[in-house]
């Protein structure tokens, strides 16, 4: 048999097949082959169509299928992971009403704020665990209050890998780990927070079923069998948020785990078992993925918009009139000293920053000298500013009392660079493991899990490959803490200003 993994990014679809017996890769796609389209009708806005996800997800199964052409009618399980906090509004027929607005969309904060206020600090700590902010509950407010017609005829609000999950089953369903990242959820009742619905007026008829993150979901229909040229009856049996997915593809999974990734955004993300709120709203608390009554953990999570953005954003800039690659940029930056000669970057400007308290705040290079500074400066000082904001992440997260004993992150996007992972490590004084895999492999994987084709969490992770292990040097670290102070100095310096 054969598992199916799919990872909804905002900026493609990944597509992985396993063969169940091997544990090993057989074939993966990815697309569009360039980055899809974020639209942002006004400042702050981001967003996207949720039928261009699902158009992908046909495009990438049709190269599947050229790859490995017995593998499409056996299709045993499929697992989802999908961009977090994204708002998908259906009306009774699974029509979506409008635009989806994702992670990245900022027009929600004040919502948030104005709910944050209204509810008290301490309701919000002890129940939510966060702040309203900017999330997927905040976002569906503000669809009520700015477009109340198009509110009057959902049927049901969707997480973007709800909507996934809706093409492939016919049936609107949601898991507790997606209402906690949307801010639906309740820790200390354990349930859908009523309290917050009925202060937004929002009937929790709008939510859908819960079935299981990990665990039988339903099935697929005929409809989308046909569509994606696999079998009909193959079960969804795996969902959760990106980062949540993540964290199950590295078998980061116990208190003290911790996943890190540097695509578009820059994400640190800890495993533990207490219910932990940041009170100044800088870290995020979300239910973390259980496997049948096992003890549901909780995770810390990190983000940082502008982390990979901003390295992309350089390319592009730098590849006018021509294609410069990732390697050719990690290059440049490996020409210059750490440091970068005393050029920083504030890697922001990709939407509503929450480890800088939902500050809306743009990229900037700072200290640029015009007589001293070249691309290469600019090149290592965009992945040295990365690597400063989420080590600013990781701080915090230690702050409020999580453990940090493992770190692990996939051998790919911006930890294929030296630049990257040298400051990265070095910043946060521990041992980090590179392992070869990605969320579309993990899915896929953790859909054998949940459809008990695999047994035990051994044998889902038996074939997960350790690529390397990059240990701390003395002196970079000591180097790299004094650099990351007069960055973070600089950075709060801008958080006054901007307040």
């Amino acid at each position: 048999m054969y598992f199916l993994g799919l990872d909804i990014g905002s900026s493609s679809v990944k597509l992985s097949v396993i063969d169940g017996d091997s544990g090993k890769r057989v074939a993966n796609a990815t697309y569009p082959p360039q980055e899809m389209t974020i639209n942002a009708p006004e400042s702050g806005w981001a967003e996207q169509a949720p039928e261009d996800w699902w158009d992908a997800v046909k495009k990438g199964c049709e190269q599947l299928w050229q790859i490995k052409p017995e593998a499409r009618d056996n299709i045993d399980a499929i697992g989802i992971s999908y961009q977090m906090h994204g708002l998908v509004a259906v009306d009774k027929d699974g029509k979506v009403l409008r635009p989806s607005i994702i992670w990245c969309d900022s027009r929600a904060v004040a919502t948030g704020e104005q709910a944050f206020s209204e509810l008290g600090k301490d309701w919000c700590m002890e129940h939510l665990l966060n702040a309203p902010g900017n999330f997927t509950a905040a976002k569906l407010r503000w669809v009520q209050e700015n477009e109340p017609e198009l509110y009057s005829r959902i049927h049901k609000i969707l997480l973007p890998g709800d909507y996934i999950a809706l093409k492939l089953t016919g049936e609107c369903t949601t898991t507790a780990s997606g209402l906690s990242e949307g801010v639906f959820w309740d820790f200390s009742e354990n349930q859908v927070a009523d309290k917050l619905l009925k202060h937004w007026h929002i009937d929790p008829v709008l939510l859908p079923r819960q079935v299981l993150n990990l665990g039988v979901q339903g099935e697929v229909n005929e409809i989308a069998a046909r569509e994606l040229g696999i079998n009909a009856g193959a079960k969804l049996a795996f969902r959760a948020g990106d980062q949540v997915a993540n964290a199950m593809s590295l078998n980061v999974l116990e208190p003290g785990d911790v996943a890190t990734t540097a695509g578009t955004s820059g994400v640190v993300y800890a495993v533990t078992d207490k219910n932990i709120a940041d009170p100044d709203q800088r870290i995020n608390t979300f239910l973390h993925v259980n496997k049948g009554d096992a003890e549901a953990h909780r995770g810390l999570l990190a983000c940082i918009n502008g982390a990979g953005r901003m390295n992309s954003w350089l390319r592009g800039v730098l590849s006018t009139g021509g294609d410069l690659s990732y390697p050719t940029l990690n290059e440049l930056g490996e020409s210059v000293d750490p440091g970068s000669d005393g050029l920083n970057v504030f890697p922001f400007g990709n939407g509503a920053e929450r480890i800088m308290r939902n500050k809306l705040l743009s990229a900037q290079l700072d200290g640029l000298d015009l007589n001293r500074h070249g691309v290469n400066h600019i090149a290592r000082a965009t992945q040295e500013g990365v690597a400063y904001a989420m080590n600013l992440g990781f701080d915090l997260i230690k702050d409020l009392g999580a453990e940090t004993r493992i770190v692990r992150a996939g051998h790919s996007n911006m930890f294929l660079s030296p630049v990257f992972t040298s400051a990265f490590v070095n910043l946060i004084g521990a041992p980090l493991e590179l392992y070869q895999t990605d969320s579309a492999d993990g899915v896929a994987r953790a859909a054998a899990w949940g459809c008990d084709f695999y047994t035990s969490r051994d044998d889902v992770f038996r074939t997960l490959t350790c690529k390397a292990v990059l240990e701390p040097q003395a002196q970079l670290q000591n180097q790299y803490q004094d650099l990351y102070g007069q960055w973070r100095t600089a950075v709060e310096q801008r958080l006054i200003q901007n307040h």
